[in-house]
């Protein structure tokens, strides 16, 4: 019985995986269930299982006598901005407005749309219990270890190292734990850039990552981003080519907030451009066990043979966000990283280190990972569909093929910060689009995290977003038709 499960699951998650990429596009017919039973060699009554699945998931509609089809969404984002209008470098001033942002967040029941955070029902909880107290009975001497100057327990490298050979090689000497996948980040940028260099993003990019630019006095280079297939790797290679940059900082694998993956040819054509222009890569692939496709992605670093990509990443997304424990496989840069990272917070926990090493060596994180891509897949297709319902029609979104994020793109007339400001006072939190722009770009977009569980309050809060976003285009069209009778008025003296 177990077989047939994983069949059918197997089978939903391809088909999800196509339809996420728009091989299959909304309003598209699935193949037939006879054709798929004999395409793919299963049973019809596996077929149908995996096609109940997928409606479950809000991915399909079925038709009485027709079949199966993809289920119209909103409208999809268009194509990236010209090259020819890209911006020149500029200081990053995001500070001050995220603390604002963050700290609204945390008034009491406010409903949490807008932090890219796990659900805690998805959290496999009890089996890291079991697992800290088999480790605390085998290892008590991790609990009184000094790791200070010793930053990484032994199995959680080698574990770092075998969920990594489906890409390569990865030398141990390169990898350094850390206190999260921030810490791995921002150690690679300091490691690799100076005050006052300049640093290659996309455009939307993850508002950590400016925040990490903006503390470090540096400055950003917005290079646009395609919506499905990320970075323009011919205007990145311009900016290169001109010497505009020192270092880049890139999402390849389910962009934030995007949640596009770069291809492969591009991702190799990168880190070639990397080596030819002696320039490093800081690349977070926090998301990448949590992309869609049935394959996982690949990282930059895997077509790094010049050492100049500093890979960094966590288990917070799939695991735990409380265990704190990253890691960056740092290249060339290994002695500088290392000797940053003794200085600014010394050692990290022996103990967590080994609770995750444990975890992630056993079936139970394969699961996790399965678990957490068809729960991540069905959600965001809800949360699409709401916002296609209820919010104004000229409204488009994003299609991720990875994370748990929805960007969503208004007319230009709606202003997403005050937008969520009226919000924040009905309780709604969400990320305003300014704060994923170095240029004040994206002020009429917003980020919403998918993961929570769908549920009345949901609905009802996009609702009220979207009716929200409604009264600012109907007040903006007010104010438009009374200054334009003023000015014919005027006119008329």
């Amino acid at each position: 019985m177990s077989d047939q499960i994983n069949l059918y699951e197997h089978l939903a998650d391809e088909l999800a995986a196509l339809i996420a990429g728009r091989v299959f596009a909304p309003g598209d017919r699935l193949p037939s269930i006879r054709h798929l039973a004999q395409q793919k060699r299963l049973s019809i009554s596996t077929v149908m299982q995996a096609l109940r699945l997928l409606e479950d998931r809000g991915l399909v509609d079925v038709k009485p006598q027709a079949g199966y089809y993809v289920r119209h969404r909103a409208r999809s984002l268009v194509a990236m901005e010209d090259a020819r209008d890209m911006k020149g470098p500029t200081y990053v001033g995001i500070n001050n407005l995220l603390m604002e942002v963050l700290r609204a967040m945390k008034a009491p029941g406010a409903l949490p749309l807008g932090l890219s955070w796990p659900p805690d029902d998805l959290l496999p909880v009890r089996r890291l219990q079991q697992v800290m107290s088999t480790v605390a009975r085998r290892s008590p001497e991790l609990l009184a270890q000094d790791g200070c100057f010793d930053t990484n327990e032994q199995n959680f490298v080698r574990q770092v190292i075998r969920r990594a050979v489906d890409w390569g090689r990865i030398n141990p000497q390169e990898i350094i734990a850390t206190n999260s996948c921030t810490e791995a980040l921002s150690l690679g940028l300091r490691a690799v850039a100076k005050p006052g260099d300049t640093i290659a993003i996309e455009s939307p990019t993850y508002f950590v990552l400016l925040q990490l630019i903006e503390s470090l006095g540096m400055k950003a280079l917005e290079i646009p981003t395609d919506p499905k297939t990320g970075i323009s790797i011919d205007a990145l290679e311009l900016a290169m080519r001109e010497g505009l940059v020192q270092a880049c900082m890139l999402v390849p694998n389910a962009n934030n907030p995007l949640g596009c993956i770069m291809p492969e040819a591009n991702k190799k054509r990168l880190a070639g451009l990397l080596a030819r222009y002696d320039i490093p890569l800081v690349e977070d692939d926090v998301y990448r066990d949590l992309c869609f496709p049935s394959e996982r992605p690949w990282p930059v670093k895997a077509y790094d043979r010049s050492g100049h990509v500093l890979l960094c990443s966590s288990f917070s997304k799939v695991v735990s966000p409380s265990a704190r424990v990253g890691y960056i496989v740092a290249g060339r840069y290994t002695e500088q990283v290392a000797y940053l990272k003794n200085v600014s917070s010394g050692g990290t926990n022996h103990f967590t280190q080994a609770v995750l090493a444990d975890f992630i060596g056993s079936s139970a994180y394969d699961s996790q990972v399965r678990k957490m891509r068809r729960a991540m897949t069905e959600r965001i297709a809800r949360m699409s569909d709401a916002v296609s319902e209820h919010f104004p029609e000229d409204c488009s979104v994003s299609s991720p093929q990875g994370g748990f994020v929805l960007w969503v793109q208004m007319p230009d007339e709606v202003d997403a910060l005050a937008l969520h400001r009226k919000a924040i006072e009905k309780g709604i939190a969400f990320m305003p689009g300014q704060l994923f722009s170095a240029s004040g770009k994206f002020g009429n977009c917003i980020r919403l995290n998918c993961g929570n569980a769908w549920s009345a309050d949901i609905e009802n809060a996009i609702r009220t977003v979207g009716e929200l976003a409604a009264r600012q285009l109907d007040e903006g069209t007010v104010t438009t038709v009374q200054e334009a009778a003023r000015v014919l008025a005027f006119s008329q003296r």
